[in-house]
């Protein structure tokens, strides 16, 4: 089994994006690790918001991404099919991806999560992100 890349891979600038098309495509080929949320059953998901951020349908976009191709070819799919945000708007994606969990209203998930994993003085684990991260295995920003 196996792990998907981390949250911070960009894709044309835009982190996450390698990430969600990683646990697809793993997923598919029954390798993905237990216990990883994909698709968007939960609005709050990171692939949830992902692809409302891009505009497109998760579903298809799974499909596209099994179809083959590169992260940067899907991502302009992705553009083609739904939105293409503008610089700034990608900076401030990142910004949220990056610091979700950290005095937000993901907070409480997150704290309760640490505690779940016995992480709980684990301060180093301020976000989803760095959750993630520490759970495979790398060491958090």
């Amino acid at each position: 089994m196996e792990t998907p890349c981390s949250d911070y891979r960009e894709t044309k600038g835009l982190i996450y994006f390698a990430r969600m098309l990683d646990k697809i495509r793993l997923n598919a080929e029954e390798r993905l690790a237990p216990g990883y949320f994909l698709g968007v059953e939960d609005p709050t998901f990171f692939d949830a918001r992902c692809t409302r951020f891009l505009g497109v349908n998760y579903d298809e976009l799974a499909a596209r991404t099994l179809e083959g191709g590169s992260n940067e070819q899907i991502l302009d799919w992705c553009f083609e099919r739904g939105r293409k945000p503008g610089d700034e708007e990608i900076e401030i994606w990142n910004a949220f991806i990056a610091k979700r969990g950290w005095r937000d209203g993901g907070s409480p998930d997150l704290q309760a999560a640490k505690e779940r994993l016995g992480w709980k003085d684990r301060d180093d684990i301020q976000t989803w992100v760095d959750l993630h991260d520490a759970e495979e295995g790398r060491t958090p920003r």
